[in-house]
């Protein structure tokens, strides 16, 4: 299964790419799960301003950096949102990065991770609901981890700290659960899109 690990935040001083590589590494350690980070830092699009749902414009005219971020996105099986949590919902990067798609994620398992107040729970849920309209298939049982006070949990090499790794009923094991989830979910999805993909 490839992942991509998508980091929701641009702002300066940042610390969701701390739990992005967490997010990584613990994938990569898994057989069968090759995890990338896609940062959308790397993908500075303009304000969205199409005139048309980008789903229904035939002669769609995309900016070149949304038309990158959509070629990325579109080389995964399954994905996973990294958010902080501002003003009580999604950073304003990272909808307006959404608000690009078109199919790419279509029918394909999706999890959301998230931190800040009350571990960005108010964020991750708003951004299930929004990635639920982009036809992802969004987990529910087990498809949200949030951490309260994630920067000291998580160093900026990715590492979680020794006493959050001595909880068994702490990130680790919350994280290990939801890659499993996502893994079970693409190795049934997978082979019923390649049919759809196929006509048959």
């Amino acid at each position: 299964m490839k992942l991509g690990v998508i980091t929701g935040s641009t702002r300066d001083g940042r610390k969701t790419p701390n739990q992005s590589k967490w997010i990584v590494k613990s994938a990569n350690a898994i057989e069968g799960i090759e995890a990338e980070e896609i940062d959308l830092l790397d993908y500075p699009m303009p304000f969205f301003t199409e005139p048309v749902s980008p789903r229904y414009n035939p002669d769609r005219i995309i900016d070149p950096t949304a038309k990158k971020w959509l070629d990325k996105l579109e080389e995964f099986d399954a994905y996973i949102f990294v958010t902080p949590e501002y003003n009580h919902s999604v950073t304003g990067v990272l909808k307006n990065a959404i608000d690009y798609i078109t199919w790419e994620v279509q029918r394909k398992p999706t999890a959301v991770v998230s931190h800040g107040a009350a571990g960005g729970a108010r964020a991750a849920t708003d951004l299930k609901e929004i990635l639920s309209e982009s036809r992802a298939t969004v987990l529910n049982s087990g498809s949200r981890l949030a951490i309260a006070s994630m920067s000291e949990k998580i160093d900026d090499q990715g590492n979680l700290s020794e006493e959050a790794k001595a909880n068994p009923y702490g990130p680790q094991g919350s994280l290990e659960s939801l890659l499993n989830e996502l893994k079970w979910y693409n190795d049934a999805l997978k082979p019923a899109r390649a049919k759809i993909q196929a006509g048959l």
